[in-house]
């Protein structure tokens, strides 16, 4: 990125979800966001429509000597899995509450108000509902994607929002939501996901399966 602008962009200047207007890059000029959904250091470029080709091609031209390389949406849903980061109309949707998905980190409850500010205030005094929670499967030759059933010591108390294979830890991972009231009973239980009619040990992971310091994002 910084081979084709101007703007500092190392991390003294330029730091993790940090956001500017109008950057020049390339030919043209961008919104850039230093945020990641891969758990590397990274950077989202936001541009018209008729600039995509050549911020692409700028990028594509300046990346020649470091390697780089084109890939798609799957691997970069793998890559989200292993920092156990949840993606819009899976783990996040209005069904969900800020606070069950785990993003009250980022509610400004302090603010004077915001559209849906009466029903986060609500949530957050009361306590969520359910919880986003993320495990490890010992799958077998199928991976969750979505729709399962989450079991514990024998009894339905959540479903799987999305999952899949995480390469770098080699492991199968799932995310969903389950009832908060189960969550606070003991730890020491049974858990299971049920994938294609077959129940399926699982543990609850806690923490990204990946750098889980996050140091990878601020480097």
């Amino acid at each position: 990125l910084e081979k084709i602008t101007d703007d500092d962009v190392s991390t003294q200047a330029f730091r993790f979800m940090d956001f500017r207007q109008n950057m020049e890059v390339g030919m043209g000029h961008a919104m850039v966001g230093r945020i990641s959904f891969t758990g590397d250091l990274g950077y989202e470029l936001w541009v018209k429509p008729e600039q995509q080709l050549a911020l692409f091609d700028a990028l594509w031209q300046a990346g020649q000597e470091f390697g780089i390389r084109p890939f798609g949406s799957r691997a970069l849903l793998a890559l989200a899995r292993e920092k156990g980061f949840g993606t819009w109309a899976r783990e996040f949707r209005p069904i969900y509450g800020p606070f069950e998905a785990g993003l009250g980190r980022f509610v400004a409850l302090g603010k004077k108000d915001f559209i849906g500010k009466a029903a986060a205030v609500l949530e957050h005094t009361n306590g969520p509902k359910r919880q986003r929670m993320s495990f490890v499967v010992d799958a077998a030759d199928a991976d969750a994607t979505g729709d399962e059933a989450i079991w514990k010591d024998g009894l339905v108390v959540g479903w799987v929002t999305s999952g899949g294979y995480c390469h770098h830890v080699d492991c199968s991972y799932a995310t969903g939501y389950v009832a908060s009231d189960v969550l606070a009973e003991s730890t020491d239980a049974r858990w299971q996901i049920e994938i294609l009619g077959e129940m399926r040990d699982a543990r609850l992971q806690s923490q990204p399966l990946l750098d889980p310091e996050g140091l990878r994002m601020f480097a």
